[in-house]
């Protein structure tokens, strides 16, 4: 490494553990999942939280933009929210000569940061329109299409606990997230501090520590980080084992899933495992982090059988047998 890359090196990692440490400032107990979530950001991917209300998600994604100084938008969804509520639309204006003419005025989705607030809420129609701007970058309205600024990331939020009228997105449109992220409950103790924080006098914002020029850059040091061929080739492994006509197909894999993860699912431990290398100040990507990154990667990728929703047996546990094998 020259002393120019190692210079750019030490600057990222410090970039890295400031925003960490201002993130903990504000958020108790959810350092792996900020870690994930930054994983994914710095991918230029999408995630989906999954969490029963309360569990901070709004506040953990607004504080992070915050913290790396980008334009943040908060949707949420709603059974009448319309295609141009996200997007935007035409309307027609008066000029003061008497001309009339349309001009567009830009919805919440132009923005770096996107919380998707209970995206299965709303229809197809809109998540579609969503959906649209999260793979190609870009919405189209009139027939015209606008480029969106990057970076844009979309972190959508799913209850896990109300099904009665949803629209639960289906298994085609959930591979386009770059992670699923289940959060779970904060120990006593953390609820503790939480009670501590949250009660009292309001505290402090967090501080302003990067702006979009900045991420960008994280988001291209990614990509130059080292990815060993036995990495790929454990990536590989783990990817094909979850497909139950693949000769890597573990007994659990045959007897209990429908449809394994597709090409998306390595691309993505690839990209994931790069990130979480430089987040963690690995010089190279390693099996450990390909390991750290599986469960978000696949277990909305994984389509379980009858077999498995009967005997009460999710990805997750499938996945976690799976990575005692590599």
């Amino acid at each position: 490494m020259s002393e120019q890359a190692a210079a750019r090196w030490d600057r990222l990692q410090e970039t890295v553990t400031q925003v960490r440490s201002e993130t903990a400032r504000v958020i108790v107990g959810q350092d792996e999942i900020v870690e994930q979530l930054l994983t994914s950001l710095i991918c230029k991917g999408h995630c989906l939280l999954v969490g029963v209300p309360g569990l901070a998600k709004t506040l953990l994604v607004s504080t992070l933009a915050r913290i790396l100084g980008l334009k943040f938008q908060r949707i949420q969804f709603t059974p009448d929210l319309m295609p141009t509520d996200i997007v935007g639309s035409e309307i027609l204006q008066n000029s003061p000569e008497g001309e009339r003419s349309f001009k567009f005025v830009p919805g919440p989705i132009f923005a770096n940061l996107i919380l998707a607030d209970e995206i299965n809420r709303t229809p197809p129609k809109t998540q579609a329109a969503l959906l649209e701007a999260m793979q190609e970058k870009q919405v189209t309205v009139a027939g015209q299409t606008r480029k969106l600024d990057e970076p844009f990331t979309v972190f959508a939020t799913q209850n896990p606990i109300e099904h009665e009228g949803t629209y639960p997105l289906p298994e085609a449109q959930l591979d386009r997230f770059f992670f699923q992220l289940n959060i779970g409950y904060p120990t006593i103790e953390q609820e503790a501090e939480i009670i501590r924080r949250t009660t009292g006098r309001s505290a402090e914002q967090p501080a302003i520590l990067l702006d979009s020029a900045r991420v960008l850059d994280l988001q291209e040091a990614a990509v130059d980080v080292p990815l060993p061929e036995s990495v790929i080739q454990t990536i590989l492994k783990l990817v094909h084992s979850t497909r139950p006509d693949s000769e890597h197909a573990t007994a659990d894999v045959k007897n209990y899933i429908a449809y394994g993860a597709g090409p998306r699912a390595s691309q993505c431990l690839a990209r994931a495992a790069r990130a979480l290398a430089l987040l963690r100040g690995n010089s190279s990507a390693s099996t450990d982090e390909v390991r750290a990154v599986a469960l978000p990667v696949l277990r909305h990728r994984i389509i379980p059988n009858y077999n498995a929703t009967g005997e009460g047996i999710g990805t997750d546990e499938i996945i976690t047998k799976l990575l005692e094998k590599i």
